[in-house]
């Protein structure tokens, strides 16, 4: 249901985005963080799997993880020769496991899928994320996930799921993708995770009126 019957789209929107937030599962958060430091220490990758705008989401977080959390990270989408070689030639549903495997995924490592459903093999939506699961465990690699479904692939399998909660059936899609990145910045920026000051907080003078405002 909407969260507000009254106002403008606007004021739907964002008391929608409000109401999200205050929904996300911290203890799971925590969770997937903890994850996430034992990857390092262990001198494991995260491997970020996403489509569509979740694709964009993956390359962003990329660096979030490598920059800010000292993190090695990568995300297949990032290589359009071969992300369009392996479509091209063996089809959509293979792109990220054989990938995985010429990357040499272990279980030093961990698997980040970005995603709204999360990967359905029987309905075949994301079923690229699913195949590419399966091998994360079977190697023992980890998996986490921020995903918008609860029901999909991605949330049944993980070791640490966040899942963005549905306040309105009609924009389970932007609510979805816009907090991968509320929550994977959580993550990088976590006291347990975040090794280096963000350039911006590092600056404390930034100009006359800044403190006024």
């Amino acid at each position: 249901m909407d969260s507000m019957d009254k106002g403008t789209f606007s004021e739907k929107y964002l008391a929608e985005v409000a109401e999200v937030a205050k929904g996300i599962d911290t203890k799971m958060v925590e969770k997937a963080v903890e994850l996430l430091v034992k990857v390092r220490e262990r001198g494991g990758r995260v491997f970020i799997l996403g489509v569509g705008g979740s694709a964009g989401n993956a390359s962003h977080a990329v660096n979030d993880l490598r920059k800010i959390a000292g993190i090695e990270a990568y995300a297949p989408t990032d290589n359009v020769s071969e992300l369009t070689a392996r479509t091209n030639d063996d089809g959509w549903n293979s792109v990220f496991e054989p990938w995985l495997k010429t990357s040499r995924l272990n279980s030093k490592d961990a698997v980040l899928v970005l995603s709204v459903g999360g990967g359905d093999e029987e309905k075949q939506i994301s079923a690229n994320l699913v195949y590419a699961l399966k091998y994360a465990k079977a190697v023992n690699a980890k998996i986490l996930g921020i995903v918008g479904r609860g029901t999909g692939y991605t949330a049944k399998v993980a070791d640490a799921c966040v899942v963005v909660p549905t306040v309105s059936p009609d924009r389970v899609t932007p609510h979805s993708e816009s907090f991968q990145a509320v929550i994977w910045h959580l993550f990088v920026f976590h006291p347990s995770l975040k090794i280096i000051q963000g350039k911006w907080e590092s600056i404390t003078n930034v100009g006359p009126g800044w403190a006024k405002k």
